[in-house]
């Protein structure tokens, strides 16, 4: 199993929101030393839980702090930007860190409707525009020429190099599956939003009609997972008291700073947020580390992938590190 990390950078209660930005930083750093392949970025705006707004910068000030692991968008909301402007931003990252950058894309709009149009005045009719978008983008980062008849034909993105990024379509729908399949691109099924719904009907869907490009000559699919590791089921619990509460407000419109197990424990549930509560928990995949990776290695058969990013969220960022650290150990990886 090839294992990644999937990093929102999450804001934390009791800390300012740009300390959320250096901890990604660290953490990348601790990734790569534990041999994950990969290191994802998310994109969000307008969010008071999550600071990663900018995933380009924050992949280029890791690519140039690591030296082997891959890093790359999950992803870039392609419907609020210019395709030209995407690949000239991925362009001079792949010259930073030549054959270590993904470009991870994506239709949603990691926001709200309003936050949307002030990225974009256009967002209303942008995302319907996101296959031809994803087109023009791959001949841009390939220094190949646009369609006949474009308007834009005889532009190109620089800087050029020997190297392309990794390019990847990003969903939690049928529809990415079916882009990803169009285009001959490597997918990555967001199953921690879906919470589990569609993902081997979209997977499945993806491999039945993948069209093979030179680049990815069979489909490579893969999924992200929201998974926490612990020394002992009680402290893996008292962890993941902080996720539960986060996804209950979420569920009602609140994106709040990530409480702390203190304030997660403290919190008065309501008889329909308990209910929830325990819905979360069966759903969810937390515990010791033979437990998380029983739990993984399972639904990797389930939806037949072989590579899985993993987001884990914990309030206290030494947690959070130790939970890739006892990952990264049940499944055996190495640098």
């Amino acid at each position: 199993m090839r294992l990644s990390v999937l990093d929102q950078s999450t804001v934390v209660s009791g800390r300012s929101p740009d300390v959320s930005i250096r901890e990604s930083l660290a953490l990348a750093k601790h990734a790569e030393a534990l041999g994950y392949h990969r290191y994802w970025c998310a994109e969000h705006h307008n969010s008071a839980s999550i600071a990663g707004s900018a995933p380009e910068i924050l992949i280029a000030a890791i690519a140039a702090t690591t030296s082997r692991i891959r890093v790359g968008s999950a992803g870039v909301m392609l419907p609020h930007y210019s395709a030209l402007k995407v690949a000239e931003q991925f362009r001079v990252l792949d010259a930073i860190a030549p054959g270590r950058i993904d470009l991870g894309l994506g239709r949603a709009p990691g926001s709200d409707g309003l936050t949307a149009y002030a990225l974009n005045p256009n967002a209303a009719t942008a995302s319907d525009q996101f296959p031809a978008q994803v087109r023009d983008l791959l001949a841009w980062l390939a220094g190949e020429k646009l369609v006949e008849r474009h308007p834009f034909r005889d532009i190109s993105a620089q800087p050029q190099g020997p190297n392309l990024p990794e390019v990847w379509i990003l969903g939690s729908s049928d529809f990415g599956a079916q882009v990803a399949a169009h285009f001959g691109l490597p997918h990555c099924f967001a199953y921690f939003i879906s919470e589990g719904r569609g993902a081997k009907e979209a997977l499945a869907l993806y491999h039945d009609g993948y069209r093979p490009s030179p680049r990815h000559p069979v489909a490579q699919g893969a999924i992200c997972v929201w998974a926490l590791a612990a020394e002992t089921m009680d402290e893996a619990e008292r962890l993941f008291s902080s996720r539960a509460l986060a996804r209950i407000w979420r569920d009602r419109g609140i994106f709040a700073a990530l409480p702390s197990p203190e304030e997660a424990q403290a919190y008065n549930y309501s008889d329909a947020e308990l209910a929830k509560l325990e819905t979360l928990r069966a759903r969810s995949f937390y515990g010791t580390p033979d437990i998380v990776g029983r739990k993984l290695r399972e639904l990797a058969d389930e939806v037949g992938v072989a590579e899985m990013a993993v987001l884990s969220t914990a309030h206290d960022p030494v947690a959070r590190r130790h939970s890739y650290t006892l990952i990264a150990q049940e499944f055996g990886l190495k640098n």
